[in-house]
């Protein structure tokens, strides 16, 4: 697996980045040599955040951790990716039987139970053509924290939602 940090509001020694390296290299033994992971650092008002993602084809395992001790942070988030791919081992061994991107003899059995997915409540919705301000204000006003929509700009299917710091986020696929 290979590592890309980025940092931002601060630089990142070069111990920091061989720390998280190190520390993501035990995450590689569940993966072939080709994933990718992003971890991102960031510094606001005296707080660090520590956010990784990991697309292993198709399958995207994400953890944040905001701490005041940026090498503690890494440290929650590998034992958080860790648990997400332990926690759902079997049904990815079903989804990725024939791939090569799992490596699952590595990958540790969990004292959890596997998590049932269970859909309690289905709605249908119509889809609108509007521009984003118009999905913000619309996801306001039905007080939901996601609207999706047809984006009139760029003719695909859109989705904003409320971010934990009170901004707004766009979700546009790649088709």
């Amino acid at each position: 697996m290979r590592v890309i940090i980025s940092s931002k509001n601060f630089n990142a020694s070069d111990y920091l980045k061989e720390i998280i390296e190190k520390k993501f290299e035990k995450l590689g033994k569940y993966f072939s040599k080709d994933i990718i992971a992003n971890v991102t650092l960031n510094m606001e008002k005296g707080r660090q955040k520590i956010e990784a993602t990991i697309n292993a084809k198709g399958t995207i395992f994400r953890a944040e951790e905001e701490t005041n001790d940026i090498y503690a942070g890494v440290d929650k988030v590998v034992d958080k990716l860790a648990s997400q791919m332990s926690r759902f081992k079997t049904k990815l061994q079903r989804k990725h039987k024939d791939h090569k991107e799992f490596i699952f003899a590595n990958m540790p059995e969990s004292k959890e139970a596997e998590p049932d997915i269970e859909i309690v409540r289905r709605k249908t919705f119509d889809l609108l053509p509007m521009n984003v301000e118009e999905a913000v204000m619309q996801m306001e006003l039905l007080g939901h924290s996601f609207y999706i929509f047809i984006n009139m700009e760029t003719d695909s299917i859109g989705v904003v939602y409320k971010r934990n710091d009170g901004k707004y986020g766009l979700l546009e696929p790649n088709l």
